[in-house]
């Protein structure tokens, strides 16, 4: 129960803190990944300042430590592959990002200003989850059947 609460916790400042620096503004993000144009740097500097508070606490608390204080062991990714898929996900997500201005972490927290593209987006988001994960499945189960 703990862990939960706090992850609400860390949730809701995360949101709160994405509200207030503007990164949940389609238009400031596009902004500033427009490097040849009207560039907005303001979001570097959000990026920086949020590296400024977390450096320290992680390589003097958090690194140092052998699990979690909530959980049992740290879940961490053992993939090392550089494959297709994860440069073709990385490249979409990209592009996405770059054309909508928003990609799904502040779109979920954006959800709350009741903007329609924001629940558009995020509808479309969960559409794409959901279609990818139907591929997916399929394309498992067509190599087993294959393969027997």
């Amino acid at each position: 129960m703990l862990f939960r609460v706090v992850s609400l916790i860390a949730g809701f400042l995360f949101g709160l803190g994405m509200m207030i620096s503007g990164m949940v503004d389609p238009a400031k993000v596009i902004g500033f990944l427009n490097i040849f144009g009207h560039w907005d740097p303001s979001l570097a500097f959000v990026m920086g300042g949020a590296l400024m508070v977390f450096a320290p606490g992680y390589f003097l608390l958090v690194k140092k430590q052998p699990k979690p204080v909530l959980a049992e062991t740290f879940c961490l990714s053992n993939n090392t592959q550089l494959d297709k898929k994860l440069i073709g996900g990385s490249a979409l997500f990209g592009i996405g990002w770059g054309i909508a201005g928003i990609c799904p972490g502040p779109a979920i927290t954006a959800l709350g200003s009741g903007a329609p593209v924001v629940g558009l987006f995020v509808l479309s988001m969960v559409a794409g989850m959901f279609i990818v994960s139907m591929l997916t499945e399929k394309k498992a189960a067509f190599a087993l059947r294959s393969q027997s």
